[in-house]
C-alpha cells in the first residue's frame, strides 16, 4: 500500500479528481491505481478566500515497488505503508464465576461492554437512566415544558452525556495500539457515516447518534450481554477490600468480582456513596465557563471568507488565549450549525451544553468559553469539593434565570463585569450593577462591526434574558471578558457586543478521579473505574478507548464467564 499526503483539491471536486491528482504525484495512468481510499481529510483555509480541501489517501498500485522507486523525491509525500488492525488480546487463565458488571451506559460502558461481549463474557450493564428513543422523548419534553425527570435527561441515559451534543470523535489521545480506529469502525458499523473514518474534526450529530447507540446495545445483547435500564446502583457489596457485587435502587443485588465504574461525569450521587465507602479519589482540574453564540455565516466568513459557494460545511474554530494572570481561555465542544441546550439533571439547578444535528444547518454556530479551575478554586476540600462548586454556579444560573437558561449578551455582560472590576480596584465592592444592562438589544451600537447579522439566541430548552455577569466568580468573569477581547483582536467579530451569553457550562469533565493503578483497579480489586467520569477521558472518542482499555485489563486476567 502507498499513503500519498497533501493531496489539494477545491472543494468542489469529485473522486475522480482525487485519483487524477494521485496519479500525477505517483507517475502513472489512473487506470492503474486499483484501490484509493481516504485516510484523511481537512480543510486548509489559511489563504481565504482560496480554500483548499486537503486528503491523505492510501492506493493500491500494480509494481508497487518500482512506483515507490520513482518517486523517491517525494519522500516526504509518498511512502509504503502497512495498515495493522486493532487487536484484542488474548484471554487471562483465571477463571472468572460471575458475569462482570459494567454499570453506566455512555461511551465508555457501552465500549467495554461491546468488547467484551464480542469475547465472551456476557457482561451485565446497568443505566439508571431509559433506552435512547424514550430517553429522547423525556429530553424534548423537558425542553419544551420544563418537566425534568432526574434519571432521563440529556446527563443520564443510553448513550451517556455524548447522545445529546454535537458528536464530535476527534481526540487529542495517542493511540499506538488503534484504539481510536477501533471506536471510529464501530461506530461506522453501528450506523454512523463512514466519513468519520477519515474526516479530521469526524462528528455525528444527535439524530443519528440515538440510532448507534441503540444498535452497539443489540449487538451486545446478540453476543449474549444483558443491558437493564432504571437500574440505578445505590451501593457496592464489599467483603475483605474485595467488590462482591453491586445494590440496586429496588433492593435487589447481583453479585460479581468485577465491576466496572462507567458512571459519567454527572453522577454526583453515585460519588458520594464511593466517597462514604472510602473508594480512594482526588479533586482534579476542570473548566467552567458560558456558551458564546454568533450566527453561524459570521463563522464562516471568518473561517472561509467572502465568496463560498455552499460546498463547504458549517465553519468550526478553535480559540486560546492567556490572561494576565495566567488564566487559559478556550474555546470547548464548538458546534457549528447548532444550540445551546438545557443540561441540567437535578432539580433547581441548571447547567448547558452546546448540541448538533448532523447536517449542522442551524443558523447559529456556538462553543463554550471556559477557564480552567482547580482545586483551590472551589472553596471547600476533599474530593467533592468540585461537585459543590459546580452546584453553587447551577443553583445561582437556576435562580438569575427563574428555571430557565439565562441569556445576556457579550456588551452587557463585559459592561457590567468592567464596572465591578473597576469598583473592587476602588475599594468600592457594592456590585451595583445598571439593572438596563442585561436588557441591551439590538439598537446598541456594536463595538466592532457596525452591520452586525440580526440573530436571536437558538436554544433547546426554555430562556429568558438575565443577568449571566451575576452566575460565575468575579475573577472567572474577568478572564472570560479579557480572554474573549483578546481573541476578538485577531478574530474580527468574535467579540461583538451582540454574540449571546448563556450559562452556565459546568459539566465540561469530571471534577473527581477515582483512583486506579495499572491493572485498571482501584485500591479495592475487582473494581475498575473508567470513561470520562472517572477521570479518565474528556470525550466521546476517548471515553469509548478507555472502555476497550479497561475491557483488555479484565479480559487479560480472566476467561469468559461460564454459568
Amino acid at each position: 500500500m502507498i499513503r500519498i499526503n497533501q493531496i489539494k483539491v477545491p472543494p468542489e471536486h469529485t473522486r475522480e479528481d482525487i485519483i487524477q491528482k494521485a496519479a500525477r504525484i505517483l507517475r502513472v495512468a489512473p487506470a492503474r491505481i486499483q484501490k484509493l481510499q481516504i485516510v484523511k481529510k481537512s480543510i486548509d483555509a489559511r489563504k481565504k478566500p482560496d480554500v483548499y480541501i486537503v486528503y491523505t489517501v492510501d492506493v493500491s498500485v500494480a509494481d508497487q515497488d518500482n512506483v515507490l522507486s520513482a518517486c523517491r523525491g517525494k519522500a516526504g509525500q509518498v511512502q509504503a505503508v502497512t495498515v495493522q488492525a486493532y487487536q484484542f488480546p488474548a484471554c487471562g487463565s483465571e477463571p472468572l464465576q460471575r458475569r462482570p458488571i459494567i454499570i453506566g451506559t455512555g461511551p465508555a460502558g457501552l465500549f467495554c461492554g461491546y468488547m467484551l461481549a464480542r469475547q465472551g463474557y456476557r457482561p451485565i450493564l446497568l443505566e439508571r437512566g431509559r433506552e435512547a428513543q424514550t430517553r429522547l422523548t423525556d429530553v424534548e419534553r423537558f425542553w419544551q415544558e420544563g418537566v425534568l425527570r432526574p434519571d432521563s435527561n440529556v446527563q443520564f441515559g443510553e448513550g451517556g452525556a455524548g447522545t445529546f451534543s454535537d458528536g464530535k470523535l476527534n481526540t487529542l489521545v495517542k493511540d499506538p495500539l488503534g484504539r481510536n480506529r477501533e471506536v471510529l469502525r464501530i461506530l461506522v458499523q453501528a450506523g454512523a457515516p463512514e466519513e468519520i473514518l477519515y474526516e479530521a474534526k469526524p462528528h455525528i450529530g444527535t439524530d443519528v447518534l440515538v440510532n448507534v447507540v441503540t444498535n452497539l446495545r443489540r449487538q451486545i445483547l446478540d453476543w449474549g450481554g444483558e443491558v437493564r435500564f432504571q437500574a440505578k446502583v445505590t451501593d457496592l457489596i464489599l467483603e475483605q477490600n474485595c467488590v462482591r457485587g453491586v445494590k440496586l435502587e429496588d433492593g435487589s443485588q447481583i453479585e460479581s468480582p468485577v465491576v466496572v465504574l462507567a458512571i459519567g461525569h454527572s453522577a454526583r450521587d453515585t460519588f458520594a456513596m464511593l466517597a462514604d465507602r472510602q473508594i480512594p479519589m482526588e479533586a482534579k482540574a476542570f473548566a467552567v465557563g458560558l456558551r458564546m453564540e454568533h450566527p453561524r455565516e459570521l463563522i464562516d466568513w471568518i473561517q472561509y471568507g467572502a465568496g463560498q459557494n455552499g460546498h463547504l460545511p458549517a465553519a468550526s474554530y478553535k480559540v486560546t488565549a492567556r490572561t494576565a494572570s495566567g488564566r487559559g481561555v478556550y474555546s470547548f465542544c464548538m458546534c457549528p450549525g447548532g444550540y445551546v441546550v438545557n443540561a441540567s439533571s437535578e432539580m433547581g439547578r441548571t447547567a448547558v451544553n452546546g448540541m448538533s444535528y448532523s447536517g449542522r444547518s442551524g443558523d447559529n454556530s456556538n462553543s463554550a468559553m471556559i477557564v480552567t479551575v482547580t482545586p483551590e478554586d472551589y472553596g471547600g476540600t476533599g474530593p467533592l469539593a468540585g461537585i459543590a462548586f459546580q452546584r453553587r454556579l447551577e443553583e445561582r444560573a437556576y435562580a438569575i434565570g427563574a428555571g430557565e437558561v439565562p441569556v445576556e449578551r457579550y456588551g452587557a455582560y463585559r459592561q457590567a463585569v468592567l464596572i465591578r472590576q473597576k469598583e473592587k480596584a476602588s475599594n468600592n465592592n457594592q456590585g451595583n450593577i445598571p439593572d438596563h444592562l442585561w436588557e441591551m438589544d439590538q439598537q446598541t451600537g456594536s463595538r466592532i462591526s457596525a452591520d452586525y447579522p440580526q440573530f436571536a439566541p437558538a436554544i433547546k430548552g426554555k430562556w429568558r434574558m438575565a443577568a449571566v455577569h451575576d452566575i460565575l466568580p468575579d475573577e472567572l468573569n474577568e478572564a472570560l471578558v479579557e480572554g474573549i477581547d483578546l481573541i476578538g483582536q485577531s478574530v474580527h467579530g468574535f467579540a461583538d457586543d451582540n454574540a449571546f451569553l448563556s450559562g452556565v457550562e459546568s459539566r465540561t469533565s469530571s471534577p473527581v478521579r477515582i483512583l486506579r493503578d495499572n491493572t485498571g483497579q482501584s485500591t479495592v480489586a475487582g473494581l475498575y473505574p473508567c470513561g470520562e467520569g472517572a477521570g479518565y477521558a474528556g470525550g466521546i472518542t476517548s471515553a469509548a478507548m478507555d472502555g476497550i482499555l479497561i475491557a483488555e485489563k479484565v479480559a487479560s486476567r480472566y476467561q469468559p464467564v461460564i454459568e
